[in-house]
């Protein structure tokens, strides 16, 4: 994918069907079962590989798992990284977030200020992306020190949208949590599908086809999965049947 803009490719996938991405933690596993997993994803029809998590990331463990997913796969790697001290300079893009509603200055503006030159450095693309936590938030809600949306208050996830669509963001990211109960409300997702015009990426707590085949009717752009790659023993059949549903097939 060097030869090819990521952002670019993720909007024309987009124009046509709802995208999946499957997030794999370099903590949770070696690089070679990183790969292993990688490649299950592409296998099963999976859109891009995120590659990131709340704690735990180093250097090594970064550039290793990425190291070994290119040897295994032909999809983009996108870092979704959580501060500025680990940035692999072999992955094809990152996201250049903000996490909207931390309580954190950090968070928000100030590991973005550290990380800059090092992704120019590295001629790295950036995605600029506003993300925000949704109830319940789970571990990466507690690391961010989040101001954690409530699951009926639609209207605020919706303002938080606009407000990176008006500061020039180019994706816009709900997450409940690696691990949460349930996925963000499908009315919320509505709602943002609704007003925004940015493409809409929602993760957590999905765990079955249904729930994402409810989630990209209610006009999620992008559905991420991450902890079911730790804990389904029949991986890519579980995947293949999960993108099949988010795609309509």
């Amino acid at each position: 994918m060097n030869q090819t803009k990521v952002l670019a490719h993720l909007y024309d996938k987009i124009s046509e069907e709802t995208l999946h991405m499957g997030l794999i933690d370099p903590d949770e596993q070696s690089p070679e079962e990183g790969a292993e997993l990688a490649s299950t994803l592409e296998k099963a029809g999976s859109d891009a590989v995120m590659v990131g998590g709340s704690t735990g990331i180093t250097q090594e463990n970064l550039d290793e798992t990425v190291n070994a997913m290119k040897k295994e796969i032909d999809l983009p790697i996108i870092h979704f990284p959580t501060e500025a001290g680990a940035i692999s300079p072999h992955v094809d893009a990152i996201y250049f977030m903000s996490m909207l509603n931390s309580k954190d200055l950090n968070k928000v503006i100030g590991e973005q200020v550290r990380g800059a030159p090092y992704v120019k450095k590295m001629g790295i693309e950036p995605i600029p992306m506003g993300y925000v936590v949704v109830e319940p938030g789970m571990t990466v809600g507690k690391v961010g020190k989040a101001d954690i949306i409530s699951r009926d208050e639609p209207e605020s996830a919706v303002n938080f949208g606009l407000a990176a669509q008006y500061l020039g963001m180019r994706l816009f990211y709900l997450e409940a949590g690696s691990g949460a109960p349930e996925p963000i409300p499908v009315e919320m997702i509505k709602l943002c599908k609704e007003n925004l015009d940015i493409p809409v990426i929602v993760g957590g707590g999905i765990r079955d086809p249904e729930q994402a085949r409810e989630l990209a009717v209610a006009g999620a752009d992008i559905i991420v999965t991450g902890t079911v790659l730790e804990e389904c023993s029949t991986l890519e059949k579980k995947l293949t049947d999960m993108i099949a549903a988010i795609k309509h097939e």
